[in-house]
């Protein structure tokens, strides 16, 4: 089930094969950040069935800033896992 601190994948619409953290949770969706695209400010919500979780968890109480949440996605982010799906902005990390 997908939680709070959950490592999820988005796998639909324009940030498809870019991963995020739940901030929370609101009914069937989700409050989303990365960090670089989508700051902690300013969280994305996005419907649950356009996510798919990771076996990660990471405590939000630990990434207090954009930048520690980046540095905390950086392994998922990469270029290469992004390109390699075909999908999601190409160059960013």
């Amino acid at each position: 089930m997908i939680g709070r601190g959950t490592v999820v994948k988005s796998i639909a619409g324009h940030d498809k094969n870019r991963f995020y953290l739940v901030l929370a949770r609101e009914g069937d969706f989700a409050l989303i950040a990365d960090g670089a695209v989508r700051k902690l400010s300013a969280p994305k919500k996005k419907r649950l069935k356009h996510l798919r979780q990771t076996l990660t968890v990471i405590d939000p109480g630990t990434v207090l800033t954009d930048k520690a949440l980046k540095a905390a996605l950086r392994p998922f982010n990469t270029t290469e896992t992004i390109d390699q799906e075909g999908g999601g902005i190409l160059g960013k990390e």
